[in-house]
């Protein structure tokens, strides 16, 4: 029989970092349940390979349903191979472009590896809902759709927001939340987690569960962290991620570059951290006397140390002192040939595909982000010498050497 903390022990790591439980009555309900049966609950998240890589926003649910294993539950990933083919509407203002069976396979497989950065994999159970909604015929369908109404699924923020403002929405979205809550009737599920911006899709699973006669789930749901740009969420599209997998160095860089006003949240939200020290954190916040740069930089060694080692996070602190403070240049960088005894600045980082476009590298030339041997460069026309190899700098942190 599995021993479980106590239910006060275990509710304090639940609301960690979660932005809504529906509802917690249920849940202490749940939880009593499972430590007097001595049966496990069964914690559900879903995720559609749509993308390759994980960054510590998609970490956010990941570490929280590793929360679940830790305090002796089921923790269950689904892998919408299926759900991936129809396309997430949630958060969307046009359809989603659809993705190929093989592109699902191969993400699916990334995003497991990626995953077990986080969770358990001796105990976490995975399985692929293609498994039961790949086995539904027609007739099954249509006896699903049949369970939600069109005015139900318009209530949806995304859907009303589409419709009023005659954007098309296709009949097979409407199908994508019902699809997501069979995944629950079919595992019995007790609790489903999600990001806050899937919150209709896990009610929609709690009132399924009701008409097939189950108890309906519990719904927890984690905020969406901001990108290190601070205003939009956190997405490869738009550059303004920290990869999971990344190199240490990269890590720690990319939080250094975050603002001070998401010191507290990253703490909150990407870290394990315990509460004494987010009301440390908060308090030197707003102590005047306290440099941010140093909160940021015990910031950057936790989410360093989580996704790599304490060691990894020394180093990767020592190198960007030694880049950013020092004013110095890494040991190591990549190098490109550029194949000729001088060369443009445009053809440089463009050919070299340290910036993917010609548009983009002209702006930071005309920002001043660029320079060469520590000079900056100032025109887009600029020729430079390449007697001996050089370093391109772009940004803060982007580094190349550059040989004839």
């Amino acid at each position: 029989m599995p021993k479980f903390p106590p239910i006060k022990e275990q509710m304090d790591l639940i609301r960690r970092g979660t932005a809504e439980i529906i509802s917690e009555e249920e849940l202490l309900r749940r939880l009593e349940r499972a430590e007097k049966k001595g049966q496990p609950l069964i914690v559900k998240l879903g995720c559609d390979p749509s993308r390759p890589d994980l960054h510590i926003g998609h970490a956010v649910v990941l570490r929280k349903l590793r929360h679940f294993q830790d305090l002796g539950h089921q923790s269950v990933l689904v892998v919408g191979d299926f759900t991936a083919l129809i396309g997430d509407p949630s958060g969307r203002n046009k359809t989603r472009p659809h993705i190929t069976p093989e592109e699902v396979d191969e993400y699916a497989e990334t995003y497991i590896e990626q995953a077990g950065h986080i969770l358990d994999l001796d105990t976490l159970k995975i399985v692929r809902n293609g498994d039961w909604l790949g086995a539904m015929n027609f007739h099954d369908v249509i006896k699903l759709a049949s369970h939600y109404t069109v005015a139900r699924m318009l209530e949806r923020d995304d859907f009303e927001k589409r419709y009023k403002s005659e954007v098309p929405i296709s009949i097979h979205e409407f199908l994508y939340p019902l699809a997501q809550a069979m995944d629950s009737v079919e595992l019995e599920v007790d609790i489903e987690l999600g990001g806050t911006d899937q919150k209709f899709n896990l009610l929609v699973g709690r009132d399924l569960q009701r008409d097939y006669d189950q108890p309906p789930q519990i719904v927890i749901t984690t905020p969406l962290l901001e990108g290190t740009d601070g205003v939009r969420k956190m997405s490869k599209t738009y550059d303004n991620y920290i990869g999971i997998t990344d190199e240490p160095s990269e890590i720690y860089g990319r939080t250094m570059s975050i603002s001070d006003d998401l010191i507290h949240r990253y703490f909150e939200f990407a870290t394990d951290v315990d509460a004494s020290v987010l009301k440390e954190v908060e308090t030197q916040l707003d102590d005047s006397d306290v440099n941010p740069r140093d909160l940021k930089r015990c910031l950057a060694r936790e989410i360093v140390a989580l996704y790599h080692s304490a060691e990894a996070a020394a180093e990767a602190e020592e190198a960007f002192d030694k880049v950013f403070i020092q004013s110095d240049v890494p040991d190591e960088m990549e190098e490109w040939s550029a194949g000729a005894g001088q060369a443009a600045i445009l053809a440089m980082m463009c050919d070299s595909e340290l910036i993917s476009s010609k548009r983009e590298a002209r702006r930071l030339i005309e920002q001043g982000a660029v320079t060469v041997d520590g000079e900056r460069i100032t025109s887009i026309t600029e020729e430079i010498p390449l007697e001996t190899p050089v370093v391109l700098k772009v940004g803060k942190r982007r580094f190349l050497r550059i040989t004839s």
